[in-house]
C-alpha cells in the first residue's frame, strides 16, 4: 500500500510541478499578447480534449465596434458573390473573446492565437490577429514564455533565500595534535558552521572548509556548534599548510551536516536569486553540450539527461528524503531548464518559431510558404517526440533494472 501511495504522490507532484511550469510559460505568452492587443482565441488549462468551458472575456467596447464595422464592410464588398456573402453571414455578429477552458490532460496548458500561422489575419481579416502583428511584437510574444520561466525560477530562488534555506556545516571527528584547531580547544564531534560570520547554504554546495584554504595564515573567527548542542565563536590563526595533506585548521574526518537555516535580507535575496537563476541556466546550457556528445558518440548508452519518468522519480525521491523546500528548489531549476529548451532555434519550439519569423522577414523570405512552415513544425515535432521516447526508455530501464541496455 505504501508503494502505491508513493507512486500516486510522485505522479501528482509531477503534474503539479511540471504542469505548473508549463502553464506559467503559456501565461507569459498570454499576458504579452493581451498587452500587445493581439487576439487570444483560447487559453487552456491542461490539453484537449476539453472538459469544460470556464467562460469568455477580453473583449472591449472598442473591439466590438471595430469588429462590427469590419463585418459590415465585408458584407458590402461581398454583394454579388453569394458564396462569400454566405460565409461572412455565418460569422458571429459579436467578436468572440478569449475562451478559457479546462481540459482533460492535466499537463500544463496552451495559448492559441488568432491566425497563428502568420497569414493575413484569418478568414475575418482581423487586424488584431497574430499574423498581422509586427515582427517585433510577434517575437516578444514568443519570447515571453521563456522570460516567464526565468522569472518563476528567480522568484523561487529569491523566496527561498528570504524565508530561510538550510545551512551547511562541517562536522569533524578528529582534531590534529599541535594544530590551530587543537590550540583553539576544538573537540572531536564539533561542527564548523561559519567563517568570519559567513554562513553556508546547502544549495550552494560549498563547504566552509573550502574557504579555510584561501584564508591560510590569517586570523579568523569560526562559528562552532559543539557536540553537546551549545554554540560559540572561536578566534583562530590558521597555519599555512606545509604539504598538500596538511590542512590550514587541522581537522579530519569531515562530514557535511545541516545546521539550522540562513535568512537573507531582501537585497541579498534578490541578488542571490538572480545569481542562481543565471547559474541554473548556464548549467543546463553546458548539459546540452554533454547530451549532444552522448547522442553522437554513445547513442546506445544512457544519456546524461532525464525524461518525464526520470523527472517524476527525482521529484518523488526529493520530497520523501529531503522535504518540500528541496522540491521547490528543484522546481526552480526545472523552470530554468524549460526556459532554455524553449529558446532553442528548433521547430516547433518558441526559438524555432522565432527563427522562421526572422527568415520570412529577410529578403526572399516570403518564398517560405505556410505549407512549408507547417511541414517544418511537423517534422520538428516528430523528432522531439522520438527523442522523448528514447530518453524515457532509459528512464524506465534505470527504475526497473538499474542499468543500461
Amino acid at each position: 500500500m505504501s508503494g502505491l501511495f508513493d507512486t500516486l504522490v510522485t505522479v501528482l507532484l509531477f503534474i503539479v510541478v511540471l504542469g505548473g511550469l508549463v502553464l506559467a510559460h503559456e501565461f507569459g505568452h498570454f499576458v504579452v499578447a493581451r498587452l500587445a492587443r493581439v487576439r487570444v482565441l483560447e487559453f487552456g488549462i491542461g490539453f484537449p480534449p476539453r472538459a469544460r468551458s470556464l467562460g469568455q472575456g477580453g473583449v472591449s467596447a472598442a473591439d466590438v465596434a471595430q469588429y462590427r464595422q469590419r463585418r459590415t464592410e465585408a458584407i458590402e464588398r461581398a454583394q454579388g458573390d453569394a458564396e462569400l456573402l454566405e460565409a461572412i453571414l455565418e460569422t458571429p455578429e459579436e467578436p468572440p473573446g478569449t475562451l478559457y477552458s479546462l481540459n482533460w490532460l492535466p499537463i500544463g496548458g496552451f495559448c492559441r492565437f488568432e491566425d497563428e500561422d502568420g497569414g493575413d489575419g484569418g478568414a475575418s481579416g482581423d487586424p488584431r490577429s497574430f499574423g498581422r502583428a509586427s515582427l517585433p511584437v510577434k517575437l516578444l510574444i514568443l519570447i515571453a514564455g521563456v522570460l516567464m520561466n526565468l522569472l518563476v525560477a528567480f522568484v523561487i530562488f529569491t523566496g527561498i533565500a528570504m524565508v530561510g534555506e538550510p545551512a551547511l556545516g562541517v562536522r569533524f571527528s578528529e582534531v590534529v595534535a599541535d594544530s590551530p584547531a587543537a590550540a583553539a580547544g576544538l573537540q572531536s564531534g564539533d561542527t564548523l558552521t561559519s567563517i568570519n560570520g559567513k554562513g553556508y547554504s546547502v544549495f550552494d554546495q560549498q563547504f566552509p572548509t573550502d574557504d579555510l584554504h584561501a584564508l591560510a595564515g590569517k586570523t579568523v573567527v569560526l562559528g562552532i556548534l559543539h557536540a553537546d548542542g551549545s554554540t560559540g565563536e572561536v578566534t583562530v590563526t590558521l597555519r599555512v599548510p606545509a604539504s598538500a595533506n596538511q590542512g590550514a585548521l587541522g581537522i579530519t574526518g569531515l562530514k557535511g551536516a545541516q545546521v539550522g537555516t540562513i535568512q537573507r535580507s531582501v537585497p541579498e535575496a534578490v541578488a542571490l536569486g538572480a545569481r542562481r537563476t543565471v547559474e541554473a541556466f548556464s548549467m543546463i546550457l553546458g548539459g546540452l553540450g554533454d547530451l549532444g556528445r552522448s547522442i553522437i558518440t554513445h547513442p546506445t548508452t544512457a544519456p546524461p539527461a532525464a525524461g518525464p519518468v526520470g523527472i517524476a522519480v527525482q521529484l518523488g525521491q526529493t520530497l520523501q528524503t529531503l522535504g518540500p523546500l528541496y522540491v521547490l528548489y528543484l522546481a526552480a531549476i526545472l523552470s530554468a531548464n524549460l526556459a532554455l529548451v524553449n529558446v532553442l532555434p528548433f521547430p516547433p519550439l518558441d526559438g524555432g518559431r522565432m527563427l522562421v519569423l526572422v527568415l520570412k522577414a529577410l529578403p526572399g523570405g516570403k518564398r517560405i510558404s505556410i505549407r512549408a512552415e507547417r511541414l517544418t513544425y511537423a517534422v520538428g515535432f516528430m523528432v522531439l517526440f522520438a527523442f522523448l521516447i528514447w530518453v524515457t526508455v532509459f528512464d524506465v530501464i534505470r527504475q526497473v533494472g538499474g542499468g543500461t541496455p
